[in-house]
């Protein structure tokens, strides 16, 4: 087996490595959607925003968007001011400073790492997927349009 194909059941597939200085000035980052399930016995979610760590940028980011008219549709008792209050503290720790509480002394990895611990709250990470990007910011962004607007 080469560093080029895999093969599988027959099948010739492209694998893409992508090793140090091999990248193209591009980084690998991690992501993670932010769910609102506002009736978790019911298991129905909105997305309602996107964190992005870069750990070879120092980046973490979130940039959230809540789209109310969806979130009362599936629940017209939400309390959308809580939630909107749950969203700006994640963005409050995704910054760092004195705004991300007892999380200000932690560096981007571990407060990332503690935004997507899993946890039955009416906001709650999705799972964390990753890809390459020369711009942390304008990939937040993206994820931002592509997946929760």
């Amino acid at each position: 087996m080469s560093d080029r194909h895999i093969h599988m059941a027959g099948q010739v597939v492209e694998r893409h490595i992508t090793r140090a200085g091999q990248g193209g000035g591009r980084d690998v980052y991690e992501y993670a959607l932010l769910r609102v399930v506002p009736r978790v016995e019911r298991g129905e979610c909105v997305n309602a925003g996107v964190l992005v760590y870069c750990r070879a940028r120092g980046y973490l980011g979130a940039r959230t968007h809540l789209d109310e008219p969806r979130l009362l549709a599936l629940d017209p008792a939400a309390d959308v001011a809580g939630v909107l209050a749950a969203l700006g503290a994640v963005e409050a720790v995704c910054g760092g400073g004195t705004a991300a509480g007892q999380a200000a002394g932690d560096d981007a990895g571990r407060r990332f790492r503690w935004l997507i611990a899993p946890r039955s709250t009416v906001v709650q990470p999705g799972p964390v997927h990753t890809g390459l990007t020369t711009d942390p910011v304008a990939e937040t962004e993206r994820l931002l349009d592509l997946l929760v607007r």
